[in-house]
C-alpha cells in the first residue's frame, strides 16, 4: 500500500489513478481533512446514467397516462414505499 499526500497526487494524478486502476493500493492523506482509499469504480457500483434515467421517467409517464385512461390500477404510495425498503435490504 502506497501513501501520498494531497500535494503529491495533485501533481502526479495521472500516474496515481493508473496505478489503481492496475490494482495498486493508495491511500491520499490530508492534514486537514483525513485519509482517504482510492479505488476504482467497478460496474457492479452501478452508475445510472441520464438515459437510464430518462428511461425510467418516461416509463413511469406512460403509467400514469395509463392509469388515467383506466387501463391499468396504480400501486399505492405505501405499497411503494415497501418495494423501496425490500430493494435496500
Amino acid at each position: 500500500m502506497l501513501v501520498i499526500s494531497t500535494r503529491d497526487f495533485r501533481a502526479n494524478q495521472t500516474k496515481f489513478l493508473d496505478m489503481v486502476n492496475n490494482g495498486e493500493d493508495i491511500v491520499l492523506k490530508s492534514r486537514e481533512k483525513g485519509s482517504f482509499k482510492l479505488v476504482p469504480v467497478k460496474e457492479e457500483d452501478t452508475i445510472i446514467n441520464k438515459r437510464d434515467i430518462m428511461a425510467e421517467l418516461k416509463g413511469a409517464l406512460q403509467q400514469v397516462k395509463d392509469h388515467m385512461d383506466g387501463k391499468i390500477q396504480l400501486k399505492s404510495a405505501e405499497a411503494l414505499l415497501d418495494e423501496l425498503r425490500v430493494c435496500s435490504l
